[in-house]
Parts: structure tokens; C-alpha cells; sequence
């Protein structure tokens, strides 16, 4: 028995397929199958049921899979140690990043903490709110930065900024005559979302009180997949929108025109790294933690700045 063959029964638990499973751990189909059944024939049972589709665990396989993950936990843990004791930072850091945060946050930290630490492989994947969470709990991602609170006792919450709500409008909407807007002046029939599936969708939706409304003369009802999605549809087919703070810096001088700002109290968005509760390598999460709420101060503070200056 190695730590190897217990990394491909984890991938083929987590993908429920072998060909999947081998391509997620960089081995051919057969290498993978062959390792697995010797580990098999090694423990004397039979830890999946291959004559199911999607492939399934057996229940003694469950026991097997569960031991497994904590093995290769404190497996990890004691590189950390060891990569602790020696004052070095390096590994492998698997992030999960919603997409409505993405293109806006990692632009602002991420060359630089690949620049400042070389010896840390960064792998990062966009998944929604649900995903990251369940990926999180099978192992396949080491942390999450989504939109919190999530309410879920196995998941660990470490807040890094909160970004302000603008909203975003079409020249033709009366609330570009305001300087300061309250929810209740946002006309719902107007509001272009994100669809179902993106927790911004849900805050927007709360912030507003009540779901949208259906519009008796419009007849073209889109739900955007993003957020440039949402720009480009009050852009084209007129409306509102409402962004979070970070994507209002990748908006052209025109369309800035088209900002207006809530009334305090301002609704804001809390922004968070996750992790499932049994996370290890807590060094390179506290290194990315801090290299991003640095980074994400000092953008912050600098646009605050500017917006003084243009007053």
C-alpha cells in the first residue's frame, strides 16, 4: 500500500468514473485501474462496485475511502511541518473562485503572489458557490474565495474585504437624476440579473426585497452568465444593473457616467476564503489570505482617493 494508490481510490470516489479519474491524476486509465485492484487484493476487499454507472463505492469501499482522506491529510500536514520547520513556503494550493469575483479580484493580487512566492503552483478553477463547497468537502479544492455567510458548520470562513453595491444604468433611467439611490427606486421590470446558480443573483434579489416583476411590454427576458454580460445588455437594450465595487474599475470614463451609488447605509458584499474544517496547509492559506486583503486595501484606498479628487 502507498499514498499514491490512495490518491487515485480519492479521484475515482470523487469522479464516480475511471477514465476521469486517470485524467485528473495524470495516469493512464489502466495504471490507475491496475493500482487500485491491487490495493484490492491487498486489503482483501473489493472497494468499488464497477458493474454500476456512474461506479460507486461498496459499503465497506465507504470505510476504506473515509480512512484514506484522513491518511492523506496527515500526510500533507506533516509536509507543512516539515516545509514549516525549514522556514519555506511551497507546494501545491488548488483554489476555487466564483465568477463574479474572478476577473475582477485576481487581476489585482495574483502576479504578485506568484511573483513574491515561485515555489507555491497555484491551480485555479471558476466554479459556483455550490460547487466550491462540495469540492471543498471531497478534497478536490484546497480553498474557496466566495461570498459569505454561508451557514454550514463545516466550512471555515476568513473574511478578506467587503465591496460596496453600485448601481449601473442606461442614460434613458430616471435614477441617473440621483445622486444617492435608495433599493426602492430600482424598477424591478428594468433590472437585468445573473441566472439561477450565482449567489450575487440572490443578494441583488434580497437587496431589492422582492423577485423581479414581469414587465407586461417587454419581450425579451435574458439572464446573463456574467457580469460583463450584465453591462453589455444595459449597454445595448438599455435598463439597470447593480455591480459589485471591483468590476466598477473595468468600466470606460463613459460608461462611469452611469454610476450612481446607494444611500448609506451602503449594501455590501462580504468577500471570504473558505476551507473545509479539516484544512492543512494553513501557512501558504494565512501567505494568500494576507497578500489579498494588501493588495485589495491598497486598490480600494486608491480609488477612494481619486473619487476625493474628482469631487
Amino acid at each position: 500500500m502507498n499514498l499514491q494508490q490512495l490518491e487515485y481510490l480519492i479521484a475515482v470516489d470523487s469522479h464516480r468514473h475511471f477514465v476521469k479519474a486517470a485524467e485528473s491524476c495524470c495516469v493512464s486509465q489502466p495504471t490507475l485501474s491496475m493500482m487500485i485492484q491491487k490495493l484490492e487484493d491487498e486489503l482483501d476487499i473489493k472497494i468499488f462496485d464497477r458493474s454500476k454507472q456512474p461506479v460507486i463505492p461498496t459499503e465497506a469501499g465507504k470505510e476504506i475511502i473515509l480512512q484514506a482522506k484522513i491518511i492523506l491529510k496527515e500526510a500533507s500536514a506533516l509536509k507543512e511541518i516539515a516545509y514549516s520547520l525549514k522556514g519555506e513556503l511551497k507546494g501545491e494550493l488548488r483554489i476555487g473562485i466564483i465568477p463574479t469575483v474572478a476577473p475582477f479580484l485576481l487581476p489585482v493580487f495574483l502576479k504578485q503572489f506568484l511573483k513574491k512566492y515561485p515555489e507555491i503552483k497555484v491551480k485555479i478553477w471558476e466554479f459556483t458557490t455550490e460547487d466550491i463547497i462540495e469540492k471543498l468537502e471531497k478534497n478536490i479544492l484546497d480553498v474557496g474565495i466566495l461570498a459569505t455567510p454561508l451557514n454550514n458548520s463545516a466550512i471555515l470562513e476568513q473574511p478578506l474585504y467587503n465591496e460596496e453595491f453600485f448601481v449601473y444604468a442606461s442614460k434613458n433611467e430616471t435614477v441617473l437624476n440621483k445622486k444617492y439611490l435608495l433599493a426602492e427606486d430600482i424598477d424591478l421590470n428594468h433590472l437585468w440579473l445573473l441566472e439561477e446558480g450565482h449567489c450575487l443573483r440572490s443578494q441583488i434579489v434580497n437587496l431589492c426585497e422582492l423577485k423581479k416583476k414581469e414587465a407586461a411590454n417587454n419581450n425579451l427576458e435574458y439572464e446573463a452568465g456574467s457580469i460583463d454580460s450584465l453591462i453589455k445588455m444595459v449597454d445595448q437594450y438599455e435598463g439597470i444593473t447593480i455591480l459589485p465595487e471591483l468590476a466598477v474599475k473595468h468600466l470606460s470614463s463613459k460608461q462611469k457616467n452611469n454610476i450612481r451609488e446607494f444611500k448609506s447605509p451602503v449594501p455590501v458584499r462580504e468577500i471570504s476564503l473558505v476551507t473545509y474544517r479539516h484544512f492543512v496547509k494553513t501557512r501558504m492559506l494565512e501567505t494568500l489570505k494576507q497578500e489579498i486583503m494588501d493588495n485589495v486595501f491598497e486598490y480600494l484606498s486608491q480609488k477612494k482617493k481619486q473619487k476625493v479628487i474628482e469631487i
